[in-house]
């Protein structure tokens, strides 16, 4: 799986704690940082969003994006056509989003997360299976033709 990873200068410092916790645990994952590359206090989040979004709507793989809320970048993560962005910040909300949701961008807090947190939350959301449920299916479904004839 390739993991595509964006942030802000809100989430900067806890991108690259986890782009190394990812290096050394996950070494089978094909990471592709997006920047931010270096520490800039004025950038802004959305270039940084639709950048990992685009990518991972077009690759179909899982993009992984910081800023300091979280939610800035799911709001902009969300613009993007096929894109099912969620903001992680409970151990229920990372399993659900994945089985029910089928989420393929999640985002983290760099102001209200700790790494050892964003680990615990990104390895739910990893091991968590898809409900293959009707409902659930027929949800996404729902989801996907709005944005093919709404867009």
């Amino acid at each position: 799986m390739k993991i595509y990873l964006g942030s802000d200068h809100g989430g900067f410092k806890l991108k690259e704690e986890f782009k190394n916790y990812l290096l050394n645990k996950h070494p089978e994952f094909e990471l592709e940082d997006c920047g931010a590359f270096t520490y800039e206090a004025e950038d802004d989040y959305p270039k940084f969003a639709f950048e990992v979004a685009l990518k991972t709507a077009t690759n179909q793989e899982l993009g992984v994006l910081l800023c300091r809320s979280g939610s800035g970048v799911v709001i902009a993560a969300n613009k993007v056509k096929g894109i099912r962005a969620v903001e992680l910040y409970d151990d229920r909300i990372a399993a659900h989003s994945k089985s029910h949701n089928q989420a393929n961008v999640i985002a983290f807090s760099g102001d209200y997360l700790s790494l050892e947190k964003m680990i615990e939350l990104f390895e739910i959301f990893l091991k968590t299976g898809v409900d293959k449920s009707e409902r659930h299916q027929r949800r996404i479904a729902q989801i996907t033709n709005y944005e093919n004839t709404n867009n």
